[in-house]
Order: structure tokens, then C-alpha cells, then sequence
């Protein structure tokens, strides 16, 4: 295990060119000139983002695009993953998310964003009969997906119109004609909250969509903050810098003034289109052809010779989502479970295998009867654990739960299923959950069960339980440094 406690954060780009360079500068990008939209960049995808070490892959002169309009894929695997959250590059995933919360989750800093009057983002701007959302390489990332979808890298801006507060969600796109795309919203997300109340008011809903954010503000986009706080601004605690915004000019929502591409425009009162269906991170069609918000645009800004950035889930097995998410959301539950007073909590890994939502791990050094089942329950329910979460596994520490193997092997041991599982009744479910029955999607009920199963050593007799015979941390490197070398090659 790495000792981090002399590691320092540092994210050194502001947007998603210096991101790019930065990864460049590490080998890890690969360039791809004449590809289609309509097959070959999903193939890419397909072939690319279930590597743990694939590259990052820029497309550039895709056919039927504008000359210099560029998609880039799989930001998040083999070294770069480090570098994008601003730590060296030997760090192991586990140590890489628990290194991110010590940094940033401990003692969080908000800074407020910056507006700014001018940035890189005006340097071509499209209004009224030169709207043309088509240009762009958005591609169909999927064999069944229902039409081609700008929106997967994406974060939509939206202010709350009562509360004043702004948010930015990740939000899926599919282009539905030139001057409209879809607006994927799942209930309870704090952009639907937004456009319920905007509706409510009979007033369109002001959006400004992000289709070429740099990786923070994405994955801010999809990972959960607290009611009212502002993505953005706490992206700007992570750099220690506020992100500098400019105003829209139909809107005035303020847009990344470095940001790649920016659709602006209105979710009008109660419209919605037939959208999908979409191959979901859940690994299924589960959504199928529903009605969904629209956002008509107004205006696009975007930078010369932009970049889409495209993050689709692959499903069925890990993926850049899953990784990114993995890493982030591992340790935002950690650290809701250590502000909860959740005490002696080792490690927290939310699998890959179900996009990182729906199967954790978690390890604890037992300290009081039902220690187990209270971590498990406020794991399940936490605020960056509640929505689609199934599964939760508690262990002893001596269990590495990132390890799936490993903590399989503890759930089969360590458990009589009759008395190690409890079950908790309406928790928040997705839409792409294919698990849901037709009946109670219908009704919108999106609720499911989750499984909180015990796998410790009992408490009152753990010191009775039969020891292991996994070797001990020392033990395991001592083998690995000594007789590693039986297995180069293989």
C-alpha cells in the first residue's frame, strides 16, 4: 500500500485541450482521421472502453462533418486517470480514489465561479437560420440506439427559479432535428426539480448544454452534491481557482468560457419527443421509446475546430463510466459514511460491474454489536449511494473489497443467507434498471429493494472464527517481490 500522506493534488489544465496535451504528453492518445459517424465511432467505442489501459482516441475528419470538428473517447483509463484528478501515476485505483478524498472530500472548498466577458467559447457563434445542431460527429454509439446522440460527455446548466441556485447535470442528449436535441432528466435529479418548477409556472426552463466541458466539470455533472450547491463551484475548490464563465447571450446562464461546445436555448412548457430507445450503463434497453423534455436551441457557440466530447456507457461489464465513476463515487461514500459517524470504515469500491451503482463493497474494523449493519445501511442510503443501488456488501478489514474475487469469497464464507441479509423496501431506482416491472415503470413508480448482506465474522464470536488462509499484506508483497519474476511473460 502506497503511503499518501506526503502526496500533494495538483490539476494542472483548465480546459479540454490542456487536458488533451497532458495526455499526449503520456503516449496515451491515438488519432483516427475518416471514420463514420453512423458505425464506425461506436465500433471504436466497443473496441476501446472496456480497456483498463486503452487509449484516449481523437476523431478528426469525420465524414459528413465540417473540416477540424473532432470527437474525443475514453478520457479515463491507464495513466491519464491519475493525472486527470491531479495525482502521480503509481497510485492503484483504490489508493487513487481514497487519495481524491483525503484531498478534496475531508476539508471541501466551494469557489464561486468568475464571470468573465469574453472567452474561446465565442469564437463562433450560430444563431437563428444557421443553427444546424447536425454538423457536429455525434454518433449512433449503439446498434439499436434510436438515433444519433450528441449528448453523452455533456452537463446541462439550469437555475432554480425560486432558490436562485444553479446546477449542472449530466443530462443525455439525442439529436432530434437541427435546432433540437433531447433533455434525458430522471425524476428527483436536480435539473427535473428545476423543470417541474419552471412548469409548473407555465415558464420555459433557460438551459445551457456543455457538449466539450474538461473531464472535472463532466464528472461533476454525474456525481452527486449536495441540494443547491453548484457543480461548478466546487470544481473550482478542486483546482483552488474559480472556473471562469461567460453569460449566454440568449439566456444569461453562465457556460464555461473554455468550454468546447455550448447549446443554449429553452425546455419549453410540457413539450417532449419520443426519445431512444438508448444502450444504457445498465447494460439493457431498459428506458425503450419514452416522451422527454426538449431543449429547442437558440443559439450554438462553439470554439474553432471543437471538440464533442463522447462518454457512452457500454454496459454489460466495465467501462470508462464505470471506471471514473468507480473512483469518485467509491470515495464520496466513504466519506458520506464517515460524516454519518460511521466510525472504523476501511474501504469503499463500487464495483465497475453495474456501473459502479449497483454492487459495493464495504470493510470495516468491527468496534460494537451491529457495527456491520449500521455501515451497511447508511452505504445503502447515503446520499452518493441511494439511487440504483442493489447490493451492499459489509466485510471485515482484512477483506480488499476492490478485489471482486476477494470479496465474493468473504460474502460465501462469512454468511448464513437467512440471517445475514436484510432487505430495505422503496429505495430510489432508475430508469435504466431492467429489473423494473412494465407495471410500476408505467406508473412512474421508480423504486426498488436493496440487499444490505452481513458477510463480518460474527461479532460475538468473531475471535472463535476459523482464521483464513489468504496471506497477509507483508506476506503477499513479500511473494510478489520474491518470485513475481515466475510469471513475467505470462
Amino acid at each position: 500500500m502506497t503511503d499518501r500522506s506526503n502526496i500533494a493534488a495538483h490539476i494542472a489544465y483548465d480546459d479540454l485541450r490542456e487536458w488533451l496535451v497532458a495526455a499526449e504528453q503520456l503516449g496515451e492518445v491515438r488519432e483516427v482521421k475518416g471514420a463514420t459517424w453512423q458505425e464506425d465511432i461506436g465500433l471504436a467505442a466497443e473496441a476501446v472502453l472496456r480497456a483498463e489501459n486503452g487509449p484516449c482516441v481523437v476523431f478528426d475528419d469525420v465524414q459528413g462533418c465540417p473540416k477540424g470538428f473532432r470527437l474525443l473517447l475514453n478520457m479515463f483509463a491507464g495513466v491519464r486517470r491519475n493525472m486527470t484528478l491531479g495525482f502521480p501515476d503509481h497510485l492503484t485505483k483504490w489508493e487513487l480514489s481514497d487519495a481524491y478524498r483525503e484531498a478534496y472530500l475531508t476539508h471541501p472548498k466551494i469557489i464561486p465561479h468568475e464571470i468573465v466577458e469574453d472567452g474561446p467559447i465565442f469564437e463562433n457563434i450560430m444563431m437563428g437560420d444557421d443553427i444546424d445542431v447536425t454538423k457536429f460527429p455525434a454518433p449512433v454509439w449503439h446498434e439499436k440506439d434510436g438515433g444519433r446522440y450528441i449528448g453523452t460527455g455533456t452537463f446541462s446548466i439550469t437555475r432554480d427559479p425560486e432558490e436562485n441556485w444553479l446546477n449542472a447535470g449530466a443530462y443525455r442528449a439525442q439529436v432530434h432535428d437541427k435546432t433540437s436535441v433531447g433533455l434525458v432528466m430522471a425524476a428527483g435529479h436536480h435539473g427535473a426539480i428545476h423543470c417541474e418548477k419552471y412548469w409548473k409556472r407555465g415558464e420555459a426552463m433557460p438551459v445551457a448544454m456543455v457538449l466539450g466541458g474538461d473531464p472535472l466539470t463532466f464528472f461533476y455533472g454525474g456525481i452527486e452534491v449536495p441540494y443547491g450547491t453548484f457543480e461548478l463551484d466546487v470544481v473550482g475548490g478542486l483546482r483552488g481557482r474559480p472556473t471562469k464563465m461567460v453569460r449566454g447571450k440568449i439566456t444569461g446562464l453562465p457556460m464555461p468560457a473554455h468550454a468546447e461546445i455550448v447549446l443554449e436555448g429553452y425546455a419549453e412548457p410540457n413539450k417532449t419527443y419520443a426519445e431512444g430507445p438508448f444502450g444504457e450503463w445498465s447494460g439493457h434497453y431498459a428506458g425503450g421509446v419514452k416522451n422527454w423534455p426538449v431543449l429547442d436551441i437558440k443559439a450554438i457557440y462553439h470554439r474553432n475546430d471543437p471538440i464533442l466530447l463522447g462518454v457512452p456507457p457500454m454496459g454489460a461489464g466495465p467501462d470508462e463510466m464505470a471506471r471514473y465513476r468507480a473512483v469518485l463515487r467509491s470515495a464520496t461514500i466513504k466519506q458520506n459514511m464517515t460524516n454519518a459517524g460511521v466510525p472504523g470504515v476501511s474501504q469503499v469500491w463500487c464495483h465497475e460491474v453495474g456501473g459502479a451503482r449497483m454492487f459495493h463493497g464495504v470493510s470495516i474494523k468491527q468496534r460494537y454489536p451491529g457495527h456491520a449493519v449500521q455501515a451497511g445501511m447508511v452505504a445503502a442510503q447515503c446520499g452518493a449511494s441511494a439511487y440504483a443501488s442493489k447490493y451492499v456488501v459489509v466485510v471485515d478489514d482484512d477483506v480488499d473489497v476492490t478485489n471482486l474475487d476477494h470479496l465474493l469469497w468473504a460474502m460465501l464464507t462469512r454468511t448464513d443467507p437467512k440471517h445475514s441479509i436484510q432487505f430495505i423496501d422503496g429505495s430510489w431506482d432508475s430508469p435504466a434498471d431492467p429489473a423494473l416491472p412494465p407495471d410500476r415503470r408505467k406508473a412512474g413508480d421508480m423504486t426498488h429493494s436493496v440487499a444490505v448482506i452481513n458477510a463480518c465474522k460474527p461479532y460475538h464470536w468473531r475471535d472463535q472464527f476459523p482464521p483464513s488462509n489468504t496471506p497477509s499484506p507483508e506476506i503477499a508483497r513479500k511473494a510478489k517481490e520474491k518470485f513475481g519474476w515466475l510469471l513475467e511473460g505470462k
